[in-house]
């Protein structure tokens, strides 16, 4: 049996070329499950408490690594 294993970012990027032996089937599933049985509100609640939690977080400073 042969498994190859593609990049689907840069090359499903017009559609699955293989949807049979998707890489990513069983994250479909269970996003295509949450968005069934999740309300909208329940969705709008959650994305609210992650942009609390965000927004409430400390600053994280990014110092680059300068070369000479």
């Amino acid at each position: 049996m042969e498994t190859n294993t593609i990049n689907c970012s840069e090359v499903c990027k017009d559609g699955c070329i293989q949807p049979d032996r998707c890489q990513n089937q069983t994250h479909i599933q269970s996003a295509s499950k949450f968005i069934n049985e999740t309300s909208l509100d329940k969705m709008h609640e959650i994305a609210e408490e992650a942009r609390r939690k965000k927004m409430t977080a400390p600053p994280v400073w990014v110092i680059p690594d300068w070369q000479d």
